[in-house]
């Protein structure tokens, strides 16, 4: 009893699928996110204009120590942008965010799974006391304006009475 004439469709379906696979996988080879075998890095030449652009941020006019940077990554770019600004334009710009919850305290027991803000100087911010959160899903919530970001969140970091330090972190 010879079996292996069973096993040719399977065989060959298993190995058009991974064809397949290949194919998708490596068309495309003219993408920005080409990172030459490294899984990611930092972008040159773009920082805070092109993270507010992305994000659809507006930095406040006021706002001082403004820092951004763009990762480049195989998947999807991360955007990072950071700045001082006063409390009440921190807070609305969360709310502008249109979150679903307020904004809200972190756990400040869980060690940051990744270093980010570190490139740009500062400290990761969800390992900051009393920094508050919120996230958001732009599409999730219909916010048009920034419907290209699948994800973006803040923290403020209150320095002073008078200062909070705003991070933006989105993909």
């Amino acid at each position: 009893m010879n079996d292996r004439p069973a096993l040719r469709p399977r065989l060959l379906a298993v190995l058009g699928a991974a064809l397949l696979l290949t194919s998708c996988s490596s068309a495309g080879g003219g993408d920005h996110r080409a990172t030459g075998g490294r899984a990611s890095h930092w972008g040159k030449d773009v920082g805070a204009p092109e993270a507010s652009a992305f994000m659809k941020v507006a930095v406040p006019e006021s706002a001082t120590e403004v820092k951004g940077a763009v990762q480049i990554n195989p998947q999807e770019d991360i955007y990072l942008l950071s700045f001082l600004t006063d409390e009440k334009t921190a807070v609305g710009l969360a709310e502008d965010l249109r979150p679903e919850k307020p904004l809200r305290t972190r756990n400040q027991d869980l060690p940051s799974p990744t270093e980010l803000f570190g490139h740009l100087g500062l400290a990761e911010p969800q390992n900051e006391k009393g920094v508050r959160w919120a996230g958001v899903c732009p599409p999730c919530v219909g916010d048009s304006r920034r419907s290209e970001v699948q994800w973006i969140e803040i923290h403020l970091l209150q320095l002073d009475a008078g200062t909070t330090r705003v991070y933006l972190q989105a993909f």
